[in-house]
């Protein structure tokens, strides 16, 4: 199911190495993943730092994201099938999909800390790859699954076979309505827009509603961290939040189901 990333042959994969018929090589890290990115670039440099990989995953460790998950497992019951996860993360929802025995899962992201971080969750292939030349064979896989990242609807379209299925998910608009309230002083409910694409075909949208509690500091600045708009507000709102040590707020998200035509 994985490609070379030089010639695009087929890859085999052992214990140690991923190698195609032409000679190209790549290294297994000792967590089981392969890097199958390329670029002149250190990978440790490329995509999220150490430090944000480890904290996303100590936040979904706790498991506040628990309703978006198991949404997730629940809509693959009964399913067969390869299924990729585009941009995994640590591997938090891949994990939990790769546990059902009917799926052959694989997840790839392109910071090499996320990959090594979910190849230790386990219950699936894992590789270090850019979203915008996922190596793997065209209409390969039965399903995909994309949360909370850039959409790349002609790679999305390639990899699926026809009438493959894409699971894609954003949040909704009043997802951390709560920790918003804190922040900003107008804040805003996201606007719900889902991908366009003329390549795949919008099925139908479920939404997951909750209400969690953060039960400290460290949780609220993570989950804070998580969000793009984290990014683009100011120190001094940022600061708001300083001491603040458990905060009840609402979550949302939108799973939209896409079909290749």
């Amino acid at each position: 199911m994985l490609c070379c990333p030089v010639c695009g042959g087929d890859l085999t994969l052992n214990d140690k190495t991923a190698a195609c018929s032409r000679g190209h090589s790549f290294d297994r890290a000792r967590e089981g993943y392969v890097n199958l990115l390329r670029s002149s670039k250190s990978g440790d440099r490329i995509g999220d730092s150490k430090e944000s990989a480890r904290s996303r995953r100590a936040f979904l460790s706790k498991g506040y994201y628990d309703p978006l998950r198991d949404a997730l497992t629940t809509l693959f019951s009964g399913k067969h099938g390869a299924v990729l996860d585009i941009c995994c993360g640590e591997g938090y929802y891949t994990s939990a999909l790769g546990a059902n025995p009917a799926l052959d899962v694989y997840g790839f992201d392109i910071s090499k800390e996320m990959v090594r971080l979910a190849a230790r969750r386990g219950n699936a292939t894992y590789f270090v790859a850019n979203l915008s030349a996922i190596p793997v064979p065209d209409r390969s896989f039965d399903w995909a699954v994309h949360l909370f990242a850039p959409f790349h609807e002609q790679e999305f379209a390639r990899i699926l076979k026809p009438g493959g299925t894409l699971f894609s998910v954003i949040p909704g608009s009043r997802h951390l309505w709560q920790l918003k309230t804190r922040v900003y002083d107008s804040p805003y409910h996201n606007d719900e827009a889902l991908p366009a694409t003329t390549l795949l075909e919008l099925k139908g949208t479920q939404k997951i509603t909750d209400s969690i509690t953060l039960r400290s500091a460290e949780d609220i600045e993570s989950v804070f961290r998580m969000t793009p708009y984290y990014y683009h507000t100011s120190q001094k709102d940022r600061a708001k939040l300083s001491g603040l040590t458990e905060l009840e707020t609402e979550i949302e998200f939108i799973i939209a189901e896409y079909r290749k035509k």
